[in-house]
């Protein structure tokens, strides 16, 4: 079971692996505390750049039982960027993850397409698709499981 901390540590091929053996999971309810994950940053500057994205722009997102979820903004923790939540199969391997689809709820964001599948107990990895291209990775907590 990965921590967030050893995803940090992760380079893009490390991060795939792990999203293609992990399976789609239960879509979370309720607020998820986020992580950005750069791989090409390197560990130290990763580490800190996970911590300025947490701090100043998206801390994560909150998923409603009705199939919806909003992210989580700036140190105010604004809800706004609405998404469409369900099962369905990933980009990156055909098989099923959680997809979160912006295209039907945002016009800015409308390119942009989530998937996440539960890496560990309260903790998923995110992979982050924009016009159909593979663009990022993050992970996403249980509030009160820790290890941040």
């Amino acid at each position: 079971m990965p921590a967030d901390s050893e995803l940090l540590r992760s380079d893009d091929k490390r991060l795939e692996e792990l999203f293609r053996k992990s399976p789609a999971g239960e879509i979370p309810k309720g607020p998820m505390e986020g992580m950005a994950i750069l791989p090409g940053a390197g560990t130290a500057a990763a580490q800190l750049l996970a911590g300025v994205v947490h701090l100043l722009l998206w801390r994560g997102k909150v998923f409603s039982p009705d199939g919806y979820l909003s992210n989580r903004l700036s140190p105010l923790d604004i809800s706004s960027i609405v998404a469409m939540v369900g099962p369905g199969p990933s980009r990156l391997d055909d098989q099923e993850c959680i997809v979160i689809d912006y295209s039907h709820t945002s016009l800015l964001f409308g390119g942009v397409r989530d998937e996440i599948r539960q890496v560990g107990p309260h903790l998923y990895l995110g992979l982050i698709w924009l016009a159909g291209r593979k663009v990022g990775w993050f992970s996403l907590r249980e509030p009160e499981s820790g290890d941040q």
